[in-house]
């Protein structure tokens, strides 16, 4: 069975990377680089495919990044926010309509490929702040990409409905080596540890009390 997989080099996208090979699936691993403040994430999603021995490709979308301003993520002026990853403040990373762009040129190479699952790692921290990790996006991309096509094409988030502490359990289970995986949207040398995206992620090692095998600048309680 292949299968196209969306991987940033995060923890959720890692996690599902092992899950769909422990389902049996023979993954075509894709990765954008959209001009992210974060982009040192494509290094970690890069080891992780080498190690698994997997199909991978970097995308180089940077240009796009002058076309979705706006966001802390793709603009230099925008601070990103130091909140807990549901504050309101956390829309700043927000990057307009980021997975639909993504999952349409999924589509695209799926199709080209004859596969017809792809699998993204929206999960449900992430509903709150991004529409377009919520399970009724997913139903409305699923239906316009069948329009769309001949081909019929399943975009499935397994995830979903998982809480970022579940999914650092089942990844803990699957094996995933955390060390090699980066959270921080600051992209800086080390974890900033007060981002949202960083307080998430200690958050759930501390509720699965799983050890985070990555050092932070400073190291915040949730």
């Amino acid at each position: 069975m292949k299968c196209v997989i969306l991987m940033s080099g995060g923890l959720d996208s890692t996690t599902l990377l092992h899950w769909v090979i422990k389902k049996g699936y023979m993954p075509f691993v894709l990765s954008f680089n959209y001009g992210q403040r974060h982009k040192k994430e494509l290094k970690f999603a890069q080891n992780t495919c080498k190690k698994l021995k997997v199909n991978h490709k970097i995308l180089d979308l940077e240009n796009i990044q002058s076309l979705l301003l706006g966001s802390a993520l793709t603009s230099e002026d925008v601070e990103v926010p130091e909140s807990h990853y549901s504050h309101a403040s956390q829309k700043k990373t927000v990057v307009p309509n980021r997975n639909a762009i993504m999952i349409n040129i999924a589509i695209g190479y799926a199709i080209s490929n004859r596969i017809n699952k792809i699998f993204y790692a929206a999960h449900y921290n992430d509903r709150a702040i991004y529409p377009d990790c919520r399970w009724e996006y997913i139903q409305s991309q699923n239906t316009t990409s069948n329009l769309a096509n001949d081909e019929h094409i399943e975009i499935i988030a397994p995830f979903v409905e998982k809480t970022k502490e579940e999914i650092v359990r089942l990844g803990a289970e699957l094996g995933v080596s955390f060390e090699n995986t980066w959270s921080c949207y600051k992209g800086g040398n080390q974890s900033c540890g007060v981002c949202g995206t960083c307080r998430e992620r200690i958050e759930a090692f501390q509720l699965s009390k799983i050890k985070d095998p990555l050092k932070y600048s400073i190291a915040v309680e949730w």
